[in-house]
């Protein structure tokens, strides 16, 4: 480590810390309806629910709740698919896009409907201005902010009494998109664009090449103009990060100049992952009447994450040990040492590292540099933050709800050791529960487990793995594509070519099954915890907020993960680093 590459990773957590208390209490007054936002904008936001035929007051069952969260994002898949396969026929298309393929529309617009956004096409040369604004850009708000009202849904069955109702999803869905998701957008762009992040609705220019090049057009005249794709990319990048999407606006997404151009810009960026899905904790803790409850959860996530993020950064900053003996791989003042390899040099290994296991374990999928290229160790870290369920901190939303799956679970464990019915927040933790939650744990593993082993055994899979020696290094990309497709997050290991009709096929499938096979347990929960009493504490009653349920907490999730994800992280990374030690 480095005294500047640590300072790095120290000042950007007090920075996030700071904010999560602030952020997270306007979230609370905003589902709440209790904002001065919500009074000034009241108007604005009746005017939204005339329009979808709803009312502020109507409330839902769980079913109906997970009934409109299910056709609302399975219109906007249509919406997205249809965009693309027609946008050759639509404007906003300066760069004369042609359609794109069913295989790659149905995979998209899967990706972006699961708040997924994983990515099997390059951007500025697939999709048009008017697909990427009308198409992604709004699901990257719909989408995210789906997330976030299946979470307020299951925090009002934690804190009901004998209710039949969890809110409306319609009115979660705007509040999430008015108050929270828009306003933060809309700054985050301003932002960028001062930065120089493009944002423009001009074609892609010319520019004349610096240097001459040993790189011929196909007539074999030298190549001494380059095209320069620009397009409404500010817009975009803001949303992707904030709503943990992470889809890049150009194939090297934030790696890009255009899209990540300044320290300021990564930063902001970085700012916006973990944002708020941190937050929302403290918004969890004050909406049930105990802030404890909020403070804890978030502390097992940065115990957790911040263990995580030290072993990628020693792993990146250590460098590689065959290179010992011909490259100076020490770091001084003018040499970064480590692992530079797939990294860019105007940001280094310490805000590298960090965007690794931030993008990662907030199943946002952006990057500033290619995780294909780290170190076997430091490319198992984001590969294993993703393989824990995304709950470290997670999606917008869906991050939080998939770690109160985890408490449920741990609470459980410890009712099983008193030999007592176990409660969480006064709410008894029956079998139902525990079913449902056991399904919001599993499913995201077995559909990695199954896709990769599926993969890994069919030419459609083989065929396209581009890095195939050592070949534990290619069943690492596999194994990395459905870890980041089953449990949308949607960042790739690269060297792994998925813009086929089996990967499109097979990672469309796993996105799908990751999101909405976990949110609907989640709404069951939230309806069968809201029906029930609340329970008065006794000496039995182990409560939620102490060090000694963290620690539990922290057991259960890593233990979860290590015994599903050990196996086949043995025949990856694990091997693949013991091949390298050995020369």
């Amino acid at each position: 480590m480095t005294f500047s590459g640590v300072l790095q990773l120290v000042i950007y957590m007090a920075v996030l810390l700071l904010l999560v208390k602030p952020l997270g209490s306007y979230m609370a007054h905003v589902y709440e309806g209790t904002s001065g936002v919500n009074r000034v904008f009241r108007p604005l936001e009746r005017g939204i629910y005339r329009l979808l035929g709803t009312r502020e007051d109507l409330q839902m069952n769980w079913k109906t709740y997970a009934l409109a969260f299910m056709l609302f994002n399975f219109i906007g898949l249509l919406v997205v698919y249809g965009l693309q396969r027609v946008q050759a026929s639509l404007p906003l298309n300066p760069a004369g896009m042609g359609p794109v393929s069913m295989e790659s529309s149905f995979n998209t617009a899967v990706s972006f409907a699961t708040n997924t956004n994983w990515q099997g096409y390059g951007g500025e040369y697939t999709m048009s201005y008017l697909t990427q604004m009308l198409g992604l850009t709004v699901q990257n708000f719909v989408s995210a902010a789906s997330g976030m009202a299946v979470l307020v849904a299951l925090i009002r069955g934690l804190r009901g009494r004998t209710a039949q109702t969890i809110g409306s999803f319609w009115v979660d869905l705007t509040r999430s998109v008015l108050y929270i998701l828009l306003p933060l957008a809309a700054l985050v762009a301003i932002i960028l664009v001062s930065q120089g992040t493009v944002q423009t609705f001009d074609t892609y220019t010319t520019a004349q090449v610096v240097d001459a090049t040993a790189l011929t057009n196909a007539d074999g005249s030298a190549v001494i103009t380059q095209t320069l794709a620009v397009g409404p990319a500010a817009s975009q990048i803001a949303i992707k990060q904030l709503g943990t999407n992470g889809g890049g606006f150009f194939n090297v997404n934030s790696a890009h100049p255009f899209e990540n151009p300044t320290p300021l810009s990564n930063f902001v960026e970085l700012l916006s992952i973990l944002l708020i899905p941190a937050a929302l904790c403290y918004t969890f803790g004050k909406m049930v009447g105990d802030p404890r409850q909020g403070w804890a959860v978030l502390a097992v996530m940065v115990i957790i994450f911040v263990v995580l993020l030290a072993g990628v950064y020693l792993a990146e900053q250590a460098g590689n040990p065959q290179f010992s003996a011909k490259v100076d791989q020490v770091t001084t003042e003018f040499n970064p040492g480590g692992n530079m390899e797939g990294k860019e040099a105007r940001f280094g290994i310490a805000p590298s590292t960090l965007w690794a296991a931030a993008t990662t374990a907030a199943s946002n999928g952006s990057v500033n540099s290619m995780h294909d290229s780290y170190m076997p160790l430091g490319g198992l870290v984001p590969m294993w933050l993703m393989q824990l369920g995304e709950v470290i901190f997670g999606g917008v939303g869906s991050g939080l709800y998939g770690m109160l799956m985890f408490a449920i679970v741990a609470v459980f464990i410890a009712g099983l050791m008193v030999g007592r019915t176990p409660e969480y927040l006064g709410k008894k933790i029956e079998a139902y529960e525990m079913k449902m939650a056991s399904l919001v744990i599993l499913i995201p593993c077995a559909v990695v487990l199954i896709g990769t082993a599926t993969a890994v055994v069919s030419e459609g899979g083989l065929a396209t793995i581009y890095n195939p020696k050592p070949a534990a290094h290619g069943f690492s990309e596999v194994l990395y594509a459905f870890s980041s497709a089953g449990n949308n997050n949607g960042s790739a290991f690269a060297g792994l070519g998925a813009n086929t009709p089996f990967y499109n096929t097979a990672l469309g499938l796993a996105m799908w099954f990751a999101r909405y096979w976990l949110a609907i347990p989640t709404l069951a929960i939230a309806g069968s915890l809201a029906a029930k009493k609340v329970v008065p504490a006794s000496e039995g009653t182990l409560p939620t907020h102490t060090g000694l349920f963290m620690a539990m907490l922290i057991g259960v999730v890593i233990i979860v993960g290590a015994l599903t994800f050990i196996p086949a992280l043995a025949l990856g990374p694990i091997i693949e680093h013991i091949l390298l030690i050995g020369g």
